[in-house]
């Protein structure tokens, strides 16, 4: 599951550098070796192309980057052979060129490679080199927390009135538990949406990535990026009230709670990547509470789902490099998801998502030991069923075979133990670590079959209930198939429908961040040239429509929001668009461009990616700028839009 997985690779190896692009992470580390960028002649002719750097700071092109020598000489050591001006690919998938690179901020690329995912991949290189490459990359030195608080703003709230959640919220990743991304009473009419303006302008400081989804409640704004800091802004006129800064990138849609016991009634409870859940005042943005619901590794990409006084917190495995490796013990990691009580923190249950205990394979042609079940992560925002009690989530691939039961699959656990209820496992057999070649290998931990690497994680179960009176769970993955299965009959299928008309995705994946519901259809952009958006009806998964969108070639990754008579959707050219219910294109804005911000930051947007567009109270809200994977553009602002 290159996307939301990651690794780590054992410290048998000398340490080479590669950052790259992915669904779920935009910059990876890992042996350069591991990937068929070891001392081959493909590895030499890449490094004719690679970025010159010559010892004044300017790469090739006349470019002048920052120092230090040092980060230019460990980069050339260890990350130009592949990381050159055209770009290349391996596994399928594309390594980042210099100019992506560029674009990333030096605090992300920095906490990746000492927190993140990554850490075990840049094990060889101690906290000042990383700091170094990170600069360089960045092009700028580091800054410190105080250079993104709002105090260095020009906009601060001249007032901070007392805060309570609205009736017309879209709180989280989804303005109601069951994911279905409908927001009914937005104050936006389907006739307006053609009308709609932009309004302001806010920009993120030194920040690249906007994969923080807003939460628009309570008439404000609370969001995060890549530089670490979460804000709370008024949604009206932009005006800041507070910023919080956390220990490393804020990749999740934070979510207002009622608490008690505390000195705010309200929390806004988010994740950082590196595994730390916060919760602050929504007022203020003062710190409550803050926990680590485990002490494995683990990676968070998905958002967090909230109910009754909890809040549920998904997280990745980190392995999906480790089996190319044949000095790691390969692999012990898996997804999971945590139960948190939302007013004190304190960790209720954790449920791994796969139950089976770890057991051991063996040992590999040079004796490591091999482990398993292991993968299956949870990069989506848990689904919540109240009248069941349950929780659902989507599970991504195994890391070695055989692949784990629950991998690519449809995972339903009991709310009050996190024990497992039920599962459909869409996808079976697939195994999947990034630098294994596709045919057997020898003297590593590879799987003899390699993918297809089809995850079920990164897209939310839609829980929806049919004219019928019926409950079904509606999910759909990279693999680019939709299927409706019966929470009632232990997710026996309902309906099942391919997504593409031709041939099968890549491992790039079809569905990736999700789709959304209303009463008739479920509605799943596509990522693949003129893929667009496609409606499926919710009873039989009878395709209606699908519109075209051949403004870039890679398509949709970002999810789809809804209203009624109206669905939103943006894709990797930045182009936010609104589609009626007859698959028409009615509204159009590019946020790909440089903005006057409100708040006085350089403000520039980029790619739509992970946050989806968000509806309440009049206002669309869309934070742009996604790196991910196939060289995404990068991006800083969250953007309103009012039809007044």
């Amino acid at each position: 599951m290159i996307g939301a997985g990651n690794g780590a690779v054992g410290r048998g190896f000398s340490p080479r550098l590669l950052l790259a692009s992915t669904t779920g992470l935009a910059v990876l580390a890992v042996p350069l070796m591991l990937l068929g960028c070891g001392n081959s002649a493909a590895q030499q002719d890449n490094a004719s192309q690679a970025a010159e750097v010559a010892p004044g700071g300017e790469l090739s092109g006349g470019r002048p980057k920052f120092g230090p020598p040092a980060g230019m000489k460990l980069f050339q050591e260890n990350c130009a052979a592949c990381h050159t001006e055209k770009g290349m690919e391996m596994g399928g998938r594309a390594v980042p060129n210099l100019a992506t690179l560029h674009s990333m901020s030096p605090e992300r690329i920095f906490d990746v490679m000492l927190n993140g995912k990554m850490k075990e991949q840049a094990a060889g290189l101690d906290r000042a080199q990383k700091k170094q490459v990170a600069e360089f990359l960045g092009g700028r030195p580091m800054m410190d927390a105080a250079g993104t608080d709002v105090k260095a703003m020009s906009n601060l709230c001249k007032a901070n009135p007392e805060f309570a959640l609205g009736a017309n919220d879209w709180n989280g990743w989804s303005p109601q538990a069951n994911s279905a991304r409908f927001q009914n009473a937005g104050g936006l009419a389907a006739g307006d949406v053609p009308k709609l303006k932009l309004k302001w302008a806010f920009g993120v400081p030194q920040a690249a990535s906007m994969f923080s989804q807003p939460a628009a409640a309570g008439g404000r704004l609370f969001f995060g990026s890549d530089n670490g800091t979460v804000y709370g802004i008024d949604g009206n006129t932009g005006c800041a009230y507070w910023s919080f800064h956390a220990d490393g990138g804020i990749r999740t849609a934070p979510v207002v709670q009622p608490v008690t016991g505390q000195k705010e009634k309200f929390a806004v409870i988010f994740a950082s990547q590196s595994g730390t859940v916060f919760a602050v005042g929504a007022r203020t943005g003062e710190l409550l509470w803050k926990t680590r619901p485990s002490n494995e590794p683990h990676g968070l990409t998905g958002s967090i789902g909230a109910w009754g006084g909890r809040v549920y917190v998904p997280f990745t495995g980190t392995e999906t490099l480790a089996g190319a490796n044949p000095k790691y013990e390969c692999c012990k990691s898996s997804g999971g998801v945590a139960s948190i009580d939302a007013s004190t923190g304190k960790l209720i249950w954790y449920a791994s998502s796969i139950q089976e205990p770890i057991v051991s394979r063996g040992k590999n042609e040079i004796g490591v030991p091999m482990w398993g079940p292991s993968g299956a992560s949870v990069w989506n925002t848990p689904t919540i069923d109240p009248k069941r009690k349950l929780i659902y989530f989507g599970t991504g691939n195994s890391y070695n075979e055989p692949a784990a039961s629950t991998s690519d699959s449809i995972v339903a656990i009991d709310m009050e133990t996190g024990k497992i209820r039920w599962h459909h496992q869409e996808i079976a057999g697939d195994a999947f670590v990034l630098g294994c070649p596709d045919t057997a290998p020898a003297g590593n931990h590879c799987p003899t079959k390699i993918g297809p690497d089809w995850d079920f994680g990164g897209s939310s179960v839609i829980l929806k209930t049919l004219p019928n009176g019926k409950d079904v769970l509606i999910g759909a993955g990279k693999a680019g198939i939709a299927v409706a299965v019966d929470p009632d009959q232990q997710g026996k299928v309902v309906w099942r429908t391919k997504l593409y008309a031709d041939k099968p995705p890549t491992a790039d994946g079809l569905v990736i961040f999700g789709g959304g519901a209303d009463n008739r259809y479920v509605y799943y952009p596509l990522q693949r040239a003129g893929g667009g958006l496609t409606a499926l009806d919710l009873a039989t998964g009878k395709p209606a429509w699908t519109a075209p969108m051949r403004a870039d070639g890679r398509g949709q990754i970002g999810p789809a929001s809804v209203m009624p008579g109206m669905v939103f959707t943006g894709g990797w050219d930045g182009t936010l668009r609104a589609v009626d219910p007859t698959g028409k294109v009615v509204w159009t804005f590019d946020t790909k461009r440089d903005f006057q911000t409100i708040n006085g930051i350089p403000g520039k947007g980029g790619s739509l990616g992970q946050s989806g567009a968000v509806v309440a109270n009049g206002r669309l809200y869309v934070a742009s700028g996604y790196v991910g994977m196939q060289n995404g553009s990068a991006g800083n602002v969250i953007l309103a839009f009012s039809a007044k």
